[in-house]
């Protein structure tokens, strides 16, 4: 699927008279290296990098105007989705994907009738139980900082460069404080914060990719994590989630920059196309 996405992409470049971006190639690979994660966690990766491209493909079609780029991300969108339903299946079965806590399914209707209901930081207030989009919220930042902690793990372990193996370890303790700042917030409803999910990073300290493939699948990732919470923040009614989330997206903006400035350090990031400096 990589190389027909590849090559479709390659087209419209080219029908455009665009240069091709230098992106990545075969030295940004290393065949020869000894296994760096376990099957489980290698599974658990896919999935997740399948529901951060399902959201940028949708994001992206959204920006489209020209029919054959719109059905160009439709067709990218029913393979990420089809990735994500079929890893989220094989993790199920083999019982290392945890699932969300089970709330109570309503018998009536209710509405909300007192401003109370968005406080969480009066201390002398009680904070209500979180409500079920609330939870699914949180449950999937802890979902996906639990996994980079791990990959954060990994990449620390075989990066090259001082600065970039530096980044990743600021990445692995930004990811710690975000899952135990989500793990709290579930523990006070009384509901079950999840364990770690099954994943075994290997001894290897042999990266399978390039520095610079490690960092911009970080920026990546890092991106998504910007706007999870930002929909969280969105979706959210009681303030002080909204005051985590908010310090949560002011760190996540920091370790973008970080990264961008790392990036442009190394002469691995490629300027988009502009408009013309008429002055």
């Amino acid at each position: 699927m990589e190389t027909k996405n590849k090559e479709k992409i390659k087209a419209i470049f080219h029908d455009a008279g665009a240069v091709l971006p230098v992106a990545f190639n075969d030295g940004d690979l290393n065949k020869n290296s000894p296994q760096l994660f376990d099957d489980n966690y290698a599974i658990m990766y896919v999935r997740m990098m399948s529901k951060v491209l399902t959201g940028l493909y949708s994001l992206h079609s959204g920006m489209s105007y020209r029919p054959d780029i719109r059905e160009l991300y439709t067709e990218f969108t029913r393979d990420t989705q089809l990735i994500y339903s079929v890893t989220t299946e094989h993790l199920l079965n083999k019982g290392v994907l945890t699932r969300p806590p089970i709330v109570s399914m309503p018998k009536e209707v209710d509405f909300i009738d007192d401003t109370s209901y968005t406080n969480g930081l009066n201390p002398f207030k009680k904070k209500r139980a979180l409500n079920t989009v609330e939870i699914g919220l949180i449950y999937q930042s802890l979902e996906s900082n639990i996994t980079g902690m791990q990959l954060m793990i990994a990449f620390e372990q075989v990066a090259k460069e001082l600065d970039v193996k530096k980044y990743f370890t600021k990445g692995k303790e930004l990811a710690k404080e975000i899952i135990s700042m989500m793990s709290k917030l579930l523990l006070d409803s009384d509901l079950p914060a999840p364990t770690t999910w099954a994943g075994v990073i290997t001894a290897s300290t042999i990266s399978p990719f390039s520095d610079k493939l490690l960092m911009y699948n970080t920026n990546l990732l890092t991106i998504f994590g910007l706007g999870s919470n930002s929909v969280g923040a969105a979706f959210s009614f009681r303030n002080d989630m909204l005051l985590h989330l908010g310090n949560i997206m002011a760190r996540q903006f920091d370790f973008a920059k970080d990264g961008g400035i790392i990036l442009i350090k190394h002469g691995w990031m490629e300027e988009p196309p502009s408009s013309i400096d008429r002055t």
